[in-house]
Formats: C-alpha cells, structure tokens, sequence
C-alpha cells in the first residue's frame, strides 16, 4: 500500500492541507495555492494514459494518494479529479486543466439550464463532470451560480449553469462507479486519521490516575473502530482494482458500500472516548467526523450499493456463487 508515490502525497498534504487552510475552504475561501501545488506535483494525471502526458499508473498505484488525501482531508477534489482525467483520457478528450467532481447523480436540464442542488465539491472544484439523462457534460465551476447547500461546512453546493456553458463530453460513462471508488478512498483515509487521532488522546487523558485507554470498555471500543478502519482500508483495496484502467463496477460497488457501512461506528466511538471536547470547533476531530457522515452518502450509500448488487445478482441467471465468482474476475456491472 506505500510507496514513494503515496510518500510524497503524504507530505505535500500535510504541509499544504493544513486544518487551517480547510476551516478557511468551509468559510468560502477556495484552496488554490493548495490545489496548485498538487497540480505542480503532478497527483492529478497519474492515472492519465502516457500519450496524453500523464503517469499511466494503475489504480492500485494511485490508492496511497487518494488515502493521503482523505487523511488530511483535502479541500479540494484530488480523488475524483484522478478518476475524471482518468476517463476523459481514455474517451480521447483533451484534458481539462483543473480539479474535476464528479456528479453522477442529482443534474438535470430544465429551461436551457442545468441544476443540482447538492453538486459535489461545487465550492471548491474547477469543473463538474456530470452525468444527466444518459449523456457526460463538462461543467465550468467558473460560469456557474453556486451557493452553500445549507449543510454546516460542506464543500457541496447548489450549482447552475446556462446549457450554452456546458460541454457535453460523450454518451453514458460509469461516473457513479468512479464516485464510489473515489469515495470509498478517502473514508478509509479519514478513518485512519480519526483512529490515531483517538489512540492519542486515549493515552494522554487521565482519569483516576491513569489513561483513559488503559480502561478495558474503552479499549474494547477502540477495538471495535480499528477493525471497521481496517474493513475500510481493505474495501477501498478492492475498489482500487482496474479494468482497462478504471474501477471494476462490482469491486467499487462492494468497497463503497463496506467503506459507507463502517462511518457511523467510527464516528460514533471516536466521539464516546474524546467526549464532550470532539465536538467543539476548535478541536479538529469534529472536521473529519462531519466530513465522513457526509462521504457516507455521497455517491450512494451503503443501502443504495447493496441494492445494486442484489439487483444485478437477481437478475443473473447463476446461483450466487458462480455469480460472486464470474463478476468478482470478469468485471460485470453492478
């Protein structure tokens, strides 16, 4: 899972994606001396096919980085962005400079505009690469109307554009694989921070005289988090798994609905052992557990992808083992 790639990721995050610098991106302040520099580094086309200037790397090489990213909770779309350009460079389009959300769901045309009320990203993101009626368009961050979507701290938005500002990009792509994929990415990130962050502050508060970690309910419940942590890091494992260079429908079905499932718990005990201070605004627990409950449901949750898998388990005329079997090594849809 490491290597230099995702070392290097890991240090520019860290100097650049500061708390500080994401608290300033949830008041409204773009991150771009952040984004650029990851622009710089050259994170965002490590998955872009070599005969259009990028790493041509396999999603398994580019997995430290999308976990980099959610550890340090980038304010910026550095996940879908390598997925988006991944696509874009095999559909044979020439590169959008920029970050890319990706919007598989929640567009729609009416009155010669496109709107979504909740578009990933939308206030901090270059360009949206959305799915609407069977067809991809390439959304300009930069002509759209876009306002806080009422959620506190969210990077989503409500987002418009006149259609005239729209690109559309070709017929129907697999956008909603590609947002699992990415999603399931960054909550494993984020979960490792949020566990470490709660192995500390176990070992350094005291009670009684002694650590609160040393108490046996405590450590039970911080046994319980780093199993779902580690669920979650083997889940984005195998949605990181490619065909032809993008994510196996059925793999990233299976590795966001597992990463989704593990949210509420993680969240839920990292908060019952910090205690009242995890919630507070100065206390940076609170960034990751808001950001989490909000990739839960983003791109589906683990309901909607269960669903999808049953579905399409139901209609295959095989029983559930060869069904497993053939979809897990050929790559059918979910």
């Amino acid at each position: 899972m490491d290597n230099i790639f995702g070392d290097a990721a890991e240090r520019l995050f860290a100097q650049t994606c500061t708390p500080d610098v994401i608290r300033r991106a949830e008041r409204g302040h773009p991150p771009l001396e952040a984004w650029q520099a990851c622009e710089d580094a050259g994170f965002a086309d490590a998955l872009v096919l070599q005969t259009h200037d990028g790493a041509g790397l396999g999603l398994a090489d580019a997995l430290p980085v999308v976990l980099a990213a959610g550890r340090h909770l980038c304010p910026y779309p550095i996940a879908h962005t390598l997925l988006a350009r991944a696509w874009l460079s095999r559909a044979q389009r020439p590169q959008a400079r920029g970050s890319i959300a990706i919007a598989a769901h929640g567009l729609t045309i009416d009155g010669g505009r496109i709107a979504g009320r909740c578009v990933p990203w939308a206030r901090s993101a270059d360009f949206v690469l959305a799915g609407i009626d069977g067809q991809t368009w390439l959304l300009p961050i930069r002509a759209a109307r876009v306002e806080p979507n009422g959620v506190h701290g969210s990077l989503d938005g409500a987002a418009s554009w006149a259609l005239t500002d729209a690109e559309r990009v070709g017929g129907p792509a697999p956008l909603d694989v590609l947002a699992a994929a990415a999603y399931a990415g960054l909550i494993a990130g984020a979960m490792d921070r949020v566990l470490a962050m709660t192995l500390d502050y176990a070992n350094q508060r005291t009670q009684f005289g002694k650590p609160i970690g040393r108490f046996q309910a405590v450590q039970q419940q911080i046994s319980v988090m780093s199993e779902q942590v580690w669920a979650a890091r083997m889940a984005a494992q195998m949605a990181f798994q490619d065909e032809g260079g993008l994510p196996r429908p059925l793999l990233a079905a299976l590795g966001k609905a597992r990463a989704s499932q593990a949210v509420p718990q993680v969240a839920d005990i990292a908060h019952a052992v910090h205690g009242a201070i995890g919630v507070t605004e100065e206390f940076d627990l609170q960034l990751y557990t808001r950001r989490l409950r909000e990739w839960r449901l983003a791109a589906g949750s683990e309901s909607h992808w269960h669903e999808r898998i049953g579905s399409d388990a139901l209609a295959n005329e095989a029983d559930a083992l060869t069904y497993l079997r053939t979809a897990l090594h050929g790559g059918q849809a979910a």
